[in-house]
């Protein structure tokens, strides 16, 4: 039997919508960010702006009649963040603003079909603080420090800023905040120049109370992450590092109904941070699937570069 429009239509935007949200969105688990919670004196100010490409298959459900997924999706970011001090503990505040534009293409009943978007995406802020290892220090104490390990933690959230339209099945805002709590660990081995860092958290997602075609309620299963790394500094501002991460569950229910297929995706990248001139510095970065049951299977390359402001050592 073959798909009525209506049904072929829902079928490239929910293609779509997916492709957008995994390769997009902050909340989609795939960010693989090592050093998250590396220690610096307080007072330090942080600027940097980043661009991104992903590309690739998007595995769907089994029972959602697309063959041939695909999408290429772009986003670029720029983000500010500040340390300080709590309690005598090093904290971090940081947001970011994405921008996202993309194309997903697949064969509906072999018939091809393509769709495009482009717009805000949803802003992320974080807050982090150091738990143990890393008390808050000015320029000169952390110069003198003594590496160890550090304990952290961290709340990432999802805020509703994106582009988004009840009437719409694909948006690059989702309506409604997810928030991510995060415990980190961190373990120098100042012999051979090595960090090795295991962070493992979860997204909790609120409900879009008017998803499409308007007036629908979706929510979203609690989504548990873990990510762990391995870097190699060469000097400061220069080093590589290794990291992949994990993610399953997330899966939606509409009005209440049953879940849908839920994510079960691993990702392995790399990143290599260089010196530009004092104070800057410029990432580089690529992650590519390992495993996609249901979701995205993205190769992404990505450039960043920061600008860092260091306080007048006391």
């Amino acid at each position: 039997m073959r798909a009525r429009p209506l049904q072929k239509k829902v079928y490239v935007l929910a293609l779509l919508g997916l492709a957008v949200w995994a390769g997009a969105s902050p909340a989609a688990a795939q960010e693989l960010e090592p050093r998250a919670y590396s220690p610096s004196p307080v007072g330090v100010f942080f600027f940097g702006l980043g661009l991104s490409r992903s590309s690739g298959g998007v595995a769907l459900d089994p029972s959602l009649p697309i063959t041939d997924a695909h999408a290429t999706v772009y986003s670029s970011a720029v983000g500010l963040g500040y340390t300080f001090a709590i309690a005598g503990r090093q904290a971090l505040a940081s947001v970011a603003l994405p921008y996202a534009w993309g194309t997903a293409t697949g064969k509906i009943q072999e018939q091809a079909q393509r769709a495009d978007r482009s717009g805000l995406a949803n802003a992320k802020f974080r807050f982090a603080i150091n738990l143990h290892g890393s008390p808050a220090m000015t320029p000169r104490q952390f110069a003198q420090r003594k590496p160890t390990y550090i304990v952290a933690a961290s709340v990432a959230v999802d805020a509703p800023t994106g582009q988004y339209s009840g009437s719409k099945l694909v948006n690059l805002g989702t309506n409604r905040f997810a928030i991510k709590p995060e415990l980190g660990v961190s373990v120098p081995v100042k012999k051979l120049d090595l960090d090795l860092g295991l962070y493992g958290g979860a997204w909790f997602f609120a409900a879009n109370p008017d998803f499409f075609p308007g007036g629908s309620t979706r929510t979203q299963d609690l989504l548990p992450t873990l990510q762990g790394y391995l870097s190699y500094t060469f000097r400061p501002q220069l080093w590589l590092s290794v990291q992949s991460n994990w993610y399953s569950g997330g899966a939606g229910h509409l009005n209440g109904g049953p879940a849908t297929a839920r994510f079960n995706n691993s990702r392995l990248g790399v990143t290599l941070s260089l010196p530009v001139t004092r104070g800057q510095s410029v990432k580089l970065s690529y992650g590519s699937g390992v495993t996609a049951r249901v979701g995205s299977n993205f190769n992404t390359i990505s450039v960043a570069w920061q600008y860092t402001r260091l306080p007048k050592a006391q």
